[in-house]
């Protein structure tokens, strides 16, 4: 069970970050939790259930197809504290069912977004330094690889050397699965050491629900993500407004799963429906709540920032 200082300090923070949007005049909303359609990642898996006789059901993984159909809508600037849950994620960093704090912001700019994420981890840290550094610059640092230009074979054979773990039809897996491995397994460790690390300009094929460009001849993914002591902390969009495109990558994403040999899941046609109806040019992002929690109190595990873990459950 968690000990009372920090239950106490947990129902604080929740104060504060209801604060925080409150003066910012963004509006706390509350999108189901449970849904017919999954949110679509080759990499996150859903939880899924039943409400319905024969019908499955799905637990989100993230509220974002909810917020974005609001903002279709013309909800405006808004944000939601949830419980979200992910199937098999159990370990020091990692609970089925977590906290995610999730905004949307119409008419601002990069710089102003990144400091307003900036800001709110701030409200459970000490104000700390930051670096900025594009993702084909970490990549390169720590493996002496690039990203864009490097192939499967090179990164199989790198993570064979450096011994990381590798199922046995590794040598077939993808470049993108490949450096998702090398980033989380030998990258992510020395990120944010000693200050906040932003990377940014991730591999287009990382995309995921965010914008295109181009950067050094190269199509990179407007989406950042911010570390602290090895341990991620945000992922944030330049969000994607094309209901085409957004809908080519789902399909693109459930392939590679059924590549995998993972569930095919439904395309949420709500949400590509909101989509068309137009959503404004916005930046989106995600932050865990309960690993901001972890670094306040100094916690190597998130089951020490929690009510109860799944195994004291």
């Amino acid at each position: 069970m968690l000990n009372k200082s920090i239950l106490q300090d947990r129902a604080l923070m929740l104060k504060k970050v209801r604060s925080f949007f409150s003066k910012k005049n963004i509006l706390e909303v509350d999108t189901p939790a449970l849904s017919q359609t999954a949110s679509i990642d080759q990499h996150i898996e859903v939880l899924k259930t039943s409400a319905l006789k024969n019908e499955n059901a799905y637990l989100h993984t993230s509220p974002e197809y909810g917020l974005k159909r609001l903002l279709a809508a013309g909800s405006g600037d808004i944000y939601q504290m949830s419980h979200v849950f992910r199937f098999e994620e159990l370990g020091p960093l990692h609970n089925p069912e977590f906290t995610m704090i999730e905004w949307y912001r119409e008419t601002i700019s990069y710089q102003a977004f990144l400091k307003e994420v900036l800001n709110l981890i701030f409200l459970f840290l000490d104000k700390l330094p930051f670096s900025r550094s594009s993702y084909r610059q970490i990549f390169l640092k720590y493996t002496n690889l690039d990203p864009f230009t490097v192939d499967a074979s090179d990164l199989y054979n790198f993570s064979v050397k450096n011994k990381l773990a590798l199922s046995a039809d590794a040598a077939h897996w993808d470049k993108d699965t490949l450096l998702n491995l090398i980033m989380s397994h030998f990258i992510e460790k020395h990120l944010g050491l000693k200050e906040l690390m932003v990377i940014d300009e991730y591999p287009a094929s990382q995309a995921a629900l965010s914008q295109i460009k181009p950067v050094s001849g190269f199509p990179v993914a407007e989406r950042f993500e911010i570390y602290y002591q090895g341990i991620e902390l945000a992922n944030g969009y330049h969000e994607l407004t094309n209901a085409e495109e957004q809908e080519k990558r789902l399909v693109e994403a459930n392939a590679k799963r059924k590549a995998d040999g993972k569930e095919e899941l439904p395309i949420d046609q709500k949400f590509i429906a909101a989509l068309k109806k137009g959503l404004k040019d916005c930046y989106g992002v995600a932050v865990g709540f309960d690993r901001l929690m972890m670094l306040r109190h100094k916690k190597k595990e998130i089951k020490k920032v929690i009510t109860f873990a799944f195994d004291e459950t």
